[in-house]
């Protein structure tokens, strides 16, 4: 059974960072893309980032260009998504999900997900 255990949310302050890891198991890893995606109550869940399966191609949502870094180590079976002056409005459940190709910006394309880690940023 696939299984994607997401870890590393919590409560913290704007301005400061988080890295939250995932680890899979259960499925082949190495040949395929990892997204991260977000939601917050009563919104749609959104692409934050996607890294291919050998992590040399990335795409990162407008919203965290620049603060947010997405990575992957294939051994370990692990993605990871750093997470740098975090705002108000990064406040969400984040979900990493394995794609059924090798590099995805697509939800659709996404065929398994973890249970997610909520990431609150407040004063």
């Amino acid at each position: 059974q696939v299984q994607l255990v997401e870890s590393g949310g919590g409560l913290v302050q704007p301005g400061d960072s988080l890295r939250l890891s995932c680890v899979v198991s259960g499925r082949t890893f190495s040949t395929y893309g990892v997204g991260w995606f977000r939601q917050a109550p009563g919104k749609e869940r959104t692409l934050v980032a996607a890294i291919n399966y050998s992590g040399v191609k990335a795409f990162y949502g407008d919203l965290v260009k620049g603060r947010f870094t997405i990575s992957r180590d294939n051994a370990l079976k692990t993605a990871y998504l750093q997470m740098n002056s975090l705002k108000p409005e990064d406040t969400a459940v984040y979900y990493c999900a394995v794609a059924r190709t090798n590099y995805s910006v697509y939800a659709k394309e996404y065929d398994a997900w973890g249970q997610g880690t909520q990431v609150t940023v407040s004063s």
